[in-house]
């Protein structure tokens, strides 16, 4: 049994909106239309994922935006 303490969620926005996350140690995928729908969403994805005894007791979400200006 390996209990993780903490996964993490790369968050990207969606190109038709809203926003795409994906954990980076394990092979989890979720989209939602806004940040409250996300966090549901990834709840329910890690649920679904690991027993209730090796679930982690931590999710962090890190948000990565691509921003682009003029030079």
């Amino acid at each position: 049994m390996n209990i993780m303490n903490e996964i993490i969620f790369l968050v990207e926005d969606a190109p038709e909106g809203g926003y795409m996350a994906r954990a980076l140690d394990v092979s989890i995928f979720t989209d939602a239309n806004n940040v409250d729908d996300l966090h549901c969403k990834v709840r329910e994805a890690v649920d679904c994922h690991f027993e209730p005894d090796d679930k982690p007791k931590m999710i962090r979400l890190h948000f990565v935006r691509d921003e682009v200006i003029a030079a």
